[in-house]
């Protein structure tokens, strides 16, 4: 059966259609502050996919969930929206209130922890994320600006100096003002990561568009780089649903 997994992020609507574990079709396409448009333009395309399910991330508000769900009660099948739980599938949500963590960042957590295994988990998308685990237990995490939040702020905060779009591909020492932004950006994340590494001996997995350049700088920790893992916990969440370990909140 052919099943569509949405996530709506702050900037894209990304989405996949699998049947029997396998990505039939997958893209993503920034929504512009519109998600509930974009999906409208999308509707027809997925109604003729003869599709059973749907399965969502969404760290959008109350107000753009009810649009997304109203759109696709057209589709007649099931809806579920993933929710951060402080227990789920007997993995422990590390924060103090569960419900302040992203679903996106849940999700990823929930795709990679493992029994007796130490995980560090970074989203390397419009934030910087970072999560820790310990075996079955969330310890919590960070979130940093981006390579490109830092450079914008930049730009916006600093007068006099105009710093074009370039590649961050050197942590050396910038002998102009434009490496010297980009090398130093990078550096500093990195650095971040490293710092986090050495604390105690975990197994680091990395997602999202820049996970490639993360991990050329990090290759000592041999990391793991998984593009589809947010999908990957949304279909685990909602097998462990459908199997009766977790309750449906009809809520979101």
């Amino acid at each position: 059966m052919k099943k569509l997994w949405l996530d709506l992020g702050n900037t894209r609507l990304k989405y996949w259609i699998t049947e029997n574990q396998q990505v039939l079709e997958h893209a993503a396409e920034l929504h512009l502050q519109s998600p509930a448009d974009l999906l409208l333009g999308l509707i027809h395309h997925f109604k003729r996919m003869n599709l059973s399910a749907v399965g969502i991330s969404s760290v959008l508000d109350q107000q753009n969930n009810e649009r997304i769900q109203h759109i696709l009660i057209c589709l007649n099948i099931p809806v579920i929206f993933a929710q951060v739980h402080a227990e789920y599938a007997g993995l422990h949500c590390g924060y103090d209130h569960p419900q302040q963590l992203g679903i996106d960042r849940w999700l990823q957590v929930l795709a990679s922890a493992k029994p007796e295994q130490d995980y560090c988990i970074i989203g390397c998308g419009t934030a910087l994320t970072i999560d820790l685990t310990q075996g079955l237990q969330h310890l919590g995490g960070y979130i940093l600006p981006n390579l490109y939040l830092q450079r914008d702020a930049l730009i916006q905060n600093t007068k006099g100096i105009k710093i074009p779009d370039a590649a961050f591909e050197h942590l050396s020492p910038g002998r102009n003002t434009v490496d010297a932004v980009h090398h130093g950006i990078l550096l500093g994340l990195i650095s971040t990561i490293e710092q986090i590494m050495q604390q105690s001996p975990k197994n680091l997995i990395l997602t999202g568009g820049d996970a490639p350049l993360f991990a050329k700088y990090l290759s000592h920790y041999q990391p793991r780089i998984e593009p589809d893992l947010l999908l990957q916990g949304l279909q685990y969440y909602q097998s462990q649903m459908l199997n009766g370990v977790a309750t449906v909140m009809n809520d979101f």
